[in-house]
């Protein structure tokens, strides 16, 4: 089954020490991806408000919002979920880790819009979500962060979120720093590196692999 990969917004990180930044410069917010297979239409981190990101998906995809099916979360965190009161009508996914964590974090009480928000409508995502669309664990960034791994014949799409920052992170062979645990968030890393022949990342557009170019 054929599928298409659209990057509906390019995100952004607040802060990118990479590029000497060491305090907040921006808006933080995830990179959001859509992936069509068969009659799914998965959403992939609807980081920006709602109504910029539904002007985003007409402008990309001439698509309104009953359309999408699945919304899946690589991260629950507010970086990731600010579209999501636009698609109250699709099944919402995260890891089962990443869900096992929000539910604890609700029940010590922690009002974080997210968890207050998320934590009764989202399910664990089955280990392939749809065909041809496996869920991938990448922990580091958060215990259950998770990306989709999208195989074609000859290739392979990583969606990342947060377990790969930038190109630049990517190439510098870092973390964000952010991450709950460093030591996960570089194995996930090199799991990226080994494995995508393309990759979509937290805050970036998507890009080659360049071990595919020979580097």
């Amino acid at each position: 089954m054929s599928h298409r990969i659209d990057i509906i917004s390019i995100g952004t990180l607040s802060r990118n020490l990479l590029w000497n930044e060491t305090g907040a410069r921006r808006s933080q917010h995830a990179t959001t991806t859509l992936v069509r297979v068969g009659k799914r239409n998965i959403l992939i981190d609807p980081g920006l408000p709602a109504i910029a990101l539904l002007a985003r998906l007409a402008e990309r995809t001439g698509m309104e919002p009953r359309a999408i099916t699945d919304i899946f979360l690589t991260h629950v965190a507010n970086d990731s979920v600010a579209g999501l009161e636009a698609f109250e009508h699709a099944n919402w996914w995260c890891s089962e880790a990443e869900l096992a964590t929000i539910a604890s974090r609700a029940h010590a009480g922690d009002h974080e819009a997210p968890v207050v928000q998320l934590a009764s409508k989202l399910k664990p995502a089955p280990d392939k979500l749809a065909p041809g669309v496996d869920l991938y664990p990448l922990p580091g960034y958060t215990a259950g962060t998770s990306g989709l791994l999208i195989a074609a014949a000859v290739s392979t799409t990583l969606i990342t979120g947060p377990a790969v920052g930038s190109l630049d992170h990517f190439l510098a062979g870092q973390v964000l720093p952010e991450c709950r645990s460093i030591e996960e968030a570089k194995s996930s890393l090199q799991e990226v590196y080994d494995i995508a022949d393309a990759i979509v990342p937290g805050y970036d557009n998507l890009f080659s692999n360049p071990r595919g170019l020979g580097a």
